[in-house]
């Protein structure tokens, strides 16, 4: 079943084209990547899905729900959460308040000045039980600001788990990070993510090859190809737009990814 369709998506800011007539179909359960040269609309096309822009033309379905007219705390609250390329936590509070803030909609806490947080006893387990799961219980008192970059990631993917998203969104969740964070981080991801959607923007070959079900390549906001790794990885149009690998007498010779 499809958990989110694109119909005939297109964006434009002013006279410029940036999404060009995208339709694209995200099963449940699914692990999506989404690659493309720098410029190719991935990170547009990420802020179409979760609101933060609305669509020039076509339709965007979560769910079977119509979501290109909503804003984005209404498409959260349907289950869709999203990470951003800069990292999006609160700095000043703890990462133990990071994390139950992120759970407060999702656990049915509402506005309620005579309800302090700090006496909701499952809202408090279940906080530091998603600490537990990322790793970062040991941090749970640090402001979330003092974290390393690797940790305010991790706190940012638990924020996203927290709010009881059917389908996260990642957008380059390892850029920045040594070898040794991103293979930690990739290992995170795959663990939290289990049994939720996942669609992520990524540059890293290797990590989109290892993590994805499916790979839809984007080049200049259109889709050229969306199939399995193995014939993304064999499709001359990829080759030539993205993984840049050219034919040679001897086979195929990759000159940058």
């Amino acid at each position: 079943m499809s958990l989110l369709q694109l119909q005939n998506v297109s964006k434009s800011f002013g006279e410029t084209a940036i999404i060009r007539d995208v339709s694209l179909s995200i099963a449940q359960g699914e692990k999506h990547a989404i690659i493309g040269p720098n410029g190719a609309g991935k990170s547009t096309l990420f802020n179409l899905i979760s609101g933060r822009y609305g669509v020039s033309s076509g339709n965007i379905l979560f769910k079977g729900n119509p979501i290109h007219n909503l804003k984005p705390f209404e498409i959260a609250r349907m289950g869709l959460a999203r990470s951003f390329q800069v990292t999006n936590i609160f700095p000043l509070l703890s990462v133990f308040e990071n994390i139950r803030c992120g759970l407060l909609w999702s656990m049915d806490y509402r506005y309620s000045f005579w309800n302090l947080v700090s006496r909701q006893k499952a809202l408090n387990a279940r906080t530091e039980a998603v600490l537990e799961e990322i790793g970062l219980h040991d941090r749970r008192n640090f402001p979330a600001g003092e974290l390393a970059y690797a940790e305010q990631r991790a706190l940012e993917l638990g924020i996203a788990i927290a709010s009881g998203a059917e389908m996260i969104l990642l957008d380059e969740p390892v850029a920045g990070m040594s070898h040794s964070e991103a293979k930690n981080a990739v290992a995170l991801i795959r663990k939290v993510t289990e049994g939720k959607t996942l669609v992520m923007v990524e540059h890293d070959m290797s990590i989109v090859f290892d993590v994805a079900d499916r790979i839809t390549v984007l080049v200049y906001g259109e889709v050229i190809a969306s199939d399995v790794p193995a014939k993304i990885r064999g499709n001359p149009r990829v080759q030539e737009a993205y993984l840049g690998e050219v034919v040679t007498g001897d086979g195929v010779e990759a000159t940058h990814a």
